[in-house]
C-alpha cells in the first residue's frame, strides 16, 4: 500500500471528480483486459503495486470457490434444499476484489448477494443457506465478522451503512464503513437519501454499486441513461466508474476510496461494471428478457478466465496450481451441501425468538396467539 503522504484525500485515485461528473469512458478503470492482458494506469497502478504472484493466485482461487459454492447452493435450491437462492455468477470479481480491499476493522453492509464478500470475512457460508432455507432470521453475530446479516429490504442498507459510519466519527475511530446493492437500488429513496446524509456528514462510507445490467427483468438503460457513477458527484460524492470483472482494477478502487474514508475525505462511489451471468434468483427465467447475444459477449469478459490468462501468461497457472484450486472448491461445496442437508428443521414457535433485543407484551401476545392456534390442531 502506498503510504499515508501519498494517499492524501486530493490524491486517492478520485482525480476531477469531486467538482462535477467525468465523462464515463474517461472514467472507466481497467488494470487487467477481457483476454487477461496487464494494462498501465498512472492513477490506480500504486495502489496494486504490493499485490505479490501469490496473492493474484489466492484472488483466483476465491473467485472459483465462491463460484462453485453458487453452483452448489443454485443446486440445492433445484433439488428442494433452499426456497430461494440470489445467485452472484458473473460477479465474483467485484465481491472478492472489493472484499479484499477491506481491513479487519472495517464494516460491510451487504444487500442479499453477496456471498463472496461472507467467504472473505470469515463466514461460514452454511450460516447464509439458513436463511434461504427459512431456518433462521439471521444466523451471525454481526461484530464477530464486523459484517452484517444480509438486507432483503432494496437499498435500505445504504441507510445503515451511513449511519454506522456517522457513528465512527463520533467515536474518533479511523476504520470505514463499505455498502453493496446493485443498479436497481440506485433508484430507491433510501439508497439517495443515504447519499445525502452521508455528504452532508462526511461520513467515511464507501458505496459500492454492482452494476450487473439487470433490475430483475429491468435493464440498466431504461433506468439510467447515464452512467451511475454520473449520479454521486450531483450529491457531492466524488464517484469511480470501475471494470468490476477485473479484480486487480476493484481492488486498486476499493483501497483508494477506503484510504479517501480514513483519512477524512468522506464518502466515496463506485460502480462496478459487471454482467449477471444468472437469474436474478432461483424463481426468475432470465431467458424470458434477456437476448442469449448479450449473454454471450458477456461470458467473453468472464473475470475468473480473465484473471488465469493473465497468470498462464506469468506461468502462475500451472497445472498443481489448477488441482489445489479445484480440490479447494470441491471439498468447500461438498461440505456445504452436508452441513445444509443435515440442518434441523426450527421448531415453530421460533419465529418469534430474536426478533427483538428484549421481550415487550405485544410479542408474547402473538406468540400466545400462534402457540393456540398450533394447538388446536394437536401440535405442541
Amino acid at each position: 500500500m502506498p503510504s499515508e503522504a501519498e494517499a492524501s484525500t486530493q490524491q486517492a485515485g478520485l482525480t476531477g471528480l469531486a467538482g462535477g461528473s467525468v465523462p464515463a469512458d474517461e472514467n472507466f478503470i481497467q488494470l487487467i483486459t477481457a483476454d487477461g492482458t496487464r494494462v498501465a494506469n498512472p492513477d490506480y497502478d500504486r495502489w496494486v503495486a504490493d499485490v505479490t504472484d501469490q496473492e493474484l493466485i489466492a484472488y483466483y482461487e476465491d473467485m472459483v470457490v465462491i463460484r462453485r459454492i453458487d453452483t452448489e447452493a443454485t443446486a440445492l435450491q433445484r433439488q428442494g434444499q433452499l426456497a430461494l437462492w440470489a445467485p452472484l455468477l458473473g460477479q465474483e470479481a467485484a465481491q472478492i476484489g472489493s472484499a479484499r480491499a477491506l481491513d479487519a476493522e472495517d464494516f460491510v453492509f451487504p444487500s442479499y448477494r453477496e456471498n463472496g464478500v461472507a467467504y472473505v470475512r470469515g463466514l461460514d457460508l452454511v450460516n447464509s443457506l439458513k436463511i434461504w432455507r427459512g431456518n433462521a432470521h439471521g444466523t451471525w453475530d454481526p461484530y464477530e465478522f464486523n459484517m452484517a446479516t444480509p438486507q432483503i429490504i432494496i437499498g435500505a442498507q445504504t441507510l445503515h451503512a451511513t449511519g454506522y459510519a456517522m457513528g465512527i466519527v463520533n467515536d474518533g475511530a479511523d476504520s470505514a464503513v463499505i455498502t453493496y446493492f446493485g443498479d436497481g437500488a440506485t433508484s430507491q429513496g433510501d439508497v439517495n437519501e443515504a447519499m445525502v446524509f452521508a455528504a452532508s456528514f462526511q461520513a467515511p462510507v464507501v458505496f459500492f454499486c454492482q452494476n450487473n445490467h439487470w433490475a430483475i427483468s429491468e435493464p440498466v438503460g431504461l433506468q439510467a441513461h447515464q452512467a451511475i457513477a454520473d449520479r454521486a458527484p450531483g450529491f457531492g460524492i466524488p464517484s469511480m466508474r470501475v471494470d468490476g470483472n477485473d479484480v486487480l482494477a476493484v481492488l486498486a478502487v476499493t483501497r483508494a476510496a477506503l484510504d479517501r474514508a480514513r483519512n477524512g475525505g468522506g464518502p466515496s462511489f463506485i460502480e462496478a461494471v459487471t454482467y449477471r451471468m444468472g437469474p436474478h434468483t432461483t424463481a426468475d427465467d432470465p431467458t424470458r428478457y434477456r437476448d442469449a447475444n448479450e449473454l454471450e459477449d458477456w461470458a467473453a469478459k468472464d473475470p475468473i478466465s480473465r484473471l488465469g490468462a493473465l497468470l498462464e501468461a506469468k506461468g502462475l497457472l500451472t497445472e498443481e496450481v489448477k488441482a489445489a484450486v479445484a480440490a479447494k472448491s470441491d471439498s468447500v461445496a461438498k461440505d456445504l451441501r452436508a452441513n445444509t442437508i443435515k440442518l434441523a428443521d426450527p421448531e415453530a414457535l421460533d419465529v418469534f425468538e430474536h426478533v427483538y433485543s428484549e421481550p415487550n407484551s405485544a410479542l408474547e401476545r402473538q406468540k400466545d396467539h400462534y402457540q393456540r392456534y398450533l394447538s388446536s390442531f394437536g401440535a405442541n
